[in-house]
């Protein structure tokens, strides 16, 4: 029995290191490639949180995702929607897509080139970063 209680206080020991080692955020992006790059979505979701998010819902408990998705139709209009999301973590250290918070921002540009309907992803995720930052903090 004591080898028991001794086998289950080491996994929980272990499990809960586990957890407070983890400083590194988990920041997981389902974007489409040909609207904005994995890299630059993470990077602009990085920026965006500031250090005050991480105090309040730490990087051991929460995480954030974000997802832009869109184009340019047949009409030449580039139509573009940004969604990031602050959500817990599992045990394991696995986003739940189970949205704590979450901000959606969307718009279209009349005749726009590839390069435009790019930059408006990027414009339209940070607006998304903003309103959820906006919903944790004072900004």
């Amino acid at each position: 029995m004591k080898a028991l209680v001794a086998l289950t206080l080491g996994f929980l020991a272990t499990a809960t290191a586990a957890q407070s080692i983890r400083s590194k955020p988990v920041l997981q992006d389902f974007s489409m490639e040909r609207i904005i790059d994995h890299a630059s979505a993470k990077a602009i979701l990085a920026e965006g949180i500031p250090a005050r998010v991480w105090k309040l819902y730490p990087a051991s408990k929460w995480g954030f995702a974000t997802q832009v998705e869109g184009g340019v139709t047949e009409g030449k209009i580039c139509v573009i929607t940004a969604r990031a999301m602050m959500v817990p973590l599992s045990a394991s250290g696995k986003l739940l897509l189970r949205p704590e918070q979450m901000a959606t921002a969307f718009d279209a540009i009349p005749n726009a080139t590839a390069e435009q309907c790019r930059q408006l992803a990027k414009d339209k995720l940070k607006e998304a970063v903003q309103g959820v930052v906006a919903s944790l903090v004072k900004v």
